[in-house]
């Protein structure tokens, strides 16, 4: 057997890859990730499973809205569905590092399953209520704690080419947008038109797709770590990684910060529609809809690049992008303005998040991998609840308008901190650039002075 056509890393072995490919051995530059059997597989299973997970984030702000009118409870709903990632992430990083991410993958797509299929039969039975609503939020918080740092830790293992990592990255941040784009506005003729319960039933049968994905899968057999010493000794481990690498340490300070005064944009958008823009359902679903299209033409440019060269200047240009956005749609009384606006906020915040996942997972060690991500996870859903609460609190005392505009300028300085910030970065990851050959070392300066 020629041994090129079993492993990838061996030069030439892309090119074999490729032709077994058919259609895909032309594929463009833009969607080389795909060209990879594990991916193509993921990317099918996921996008249609996200599609039905989006239509019950809509359906749900919407039933909580529905049934109190409280823009308080609207907060406090979101904040219990996420405020478990926050507690439980730093334990699930070690879990990720320890077992075998494709069962902890499958196992969180079987359980959320579960949970959206319970949420179904409440609501179409006529029995959900606020305290039901809150226990499944919890419940799908604990699940989403394990599954968004075994998900991003097994993007490497689907990606057999570490060169087409960035891209895989990328394609998946345009998958969770595509799905944005679709989802709130299939949710938004649904509810209108029946009601929020087959959302919740289109979302649970949707998660067949993803288990099915993964089953398919052709993995080699992750090494399981021996536990060789405790979780917590595990957890610190990994939180001094985090802390003290400056790059890590710096974009999630500013992606914790744009998680926590970002969140007004999705939590408070059902009010938004309603009392300032006078619209429904519907005119939620063009909102999000909107917000989704400009994400994925973000994510669309993002795969377009050759290299992560230069994305670290791009995330404070983003994030000043998303606070512009977000002060503007405060500012709007248009359905028009404000759908421009949201679609500004959502190409912003995406190259936030993808820039920062994408560098992070760039520079990050192998064996830390999951408890980064973990972190990485407490940034972005870690931080989601309180910023959530804090939108409620504020829109109840404030009004949703002012909310989006102090928020919105908060993110902007911290745009403006983070610039501050390039030099210390650029110091530190041009080197780990150079030995990993994506920028060119100095002529006068060799690899061993580079180490040293």
């Amino acid at each position: 057997m020629d041994p090129k056509s079993e492993n990838p890393h061996i030069p030439g072995s892309e090119d074999v890859a490729a032709s077994k490919l058919g259609v895909f051995g032309g594929i463009s530059h833009s969607w080389r990730a795909l060209r990879h059997r594990n991916f193509r597989l993921y990317f099918g299973g996921q996008t249609i499973s996200l599609i039905g997970t989006w239509m019950t984030r809509i359906a749900t702000s919407w039933l909580v809205y529905r049934l109190t009118g409280s823009a308080l409870l609207l907060g406090t709903v979101s904040f219990a569905g996420q405020i478990p990632t926050f507690l439980f992430a730093p334990f699930a990083g070690v879990w990720v590092d320890r077992l075998d991410r494709r069962q902890v993958l499958v196992w969180t797509q079987a359980l959320s399953m579960i949970q959206s299929l319970s949420l179904a039969a409440l609501t179409l039975s006529g029995h959900i209520t606020i305290p039901l609503l809150l226990i499944l939020s919890v419940s799908q918080g604990i699940i989403n704690a394990f599954d968004m740092p075994g998900r991003q830790a097994f993007t490497v293992q689907m990606v057999e080419d570490r060169a087409d990592l960035s891209n895989a990255i990328a394609i998946n941040s345009s998958m969770v947008n595509m799905a944005r784009l679709v989802g709130p506005s299939l949710a938004g003729i649904l509810i209108a038109a029946t009601s929020e319960g087959w959302c919740f039933l289109v979302d649970g049968v949707s998660y067949i797709a993803v288990i099915a994905s993964l089953m398919a899968m052709r993995i080699p057999q992750q090494e399981v770590r021996r536990q060789t010493t405790s979780m917590w000794h595990e957890m610190h481990e990994g939180w001094k990684y985090v802390s003290g690498f400056v790059p890590v340490r710096i974009i999630l300070s500013l992606f914790a910060l744009i998680s926590l005064m970002g969140m007004p944009l999705v939590v408070l958008m059902p009010i938004e529609a309603a009392k300032v823009l006078h619209g429904g359902a519907h005119t939620l679903g063009f909102l999000m809809g909107a917000m989704g299209l400009g994400a994925l033409s973000s994510a669309l440019s993002l795969a377009a690049r050759k290299s992560v060269r230069g994305l670290i200047r791009m995330i404070p240009i983003a994030a000043l992008v998303f606070g512009a956005g977000l002060i503007g749609f405060g500012f709007s009384r248009s359905f028009w303005i404000s759908m421009f606006m949201v679609m500004a906020a959502g190409a912003g915040l995406m190259q936030v998040m993808a820039a920062s996942n994408t560098i992070i997972q760039t520079l990050t060690n192998e064996e830390m991998r999951g408890r980064v991500m973990s972190y990485y996870t407490m940034a972005f859903m870690g931080m989601a609840p309180f910023g959530s609460l804090l939108a409620g609190t504020m829109a109840h005392s404030l009004g949703v308008s002012w909310t989006m505009i102090i928020n919105g300028a908060l993110v902007m300085l911290g745009a403006a901190w983070f610039i501050t910030q390039l030099p210390a970065l650029r110091r530190t990851v041009r080197p780990i650039y150079q030995q990993m050959g994506i920028i060119p070392m100095p002529r006068d300066l060799t690899a061993k002075q580079v180490e040293s």
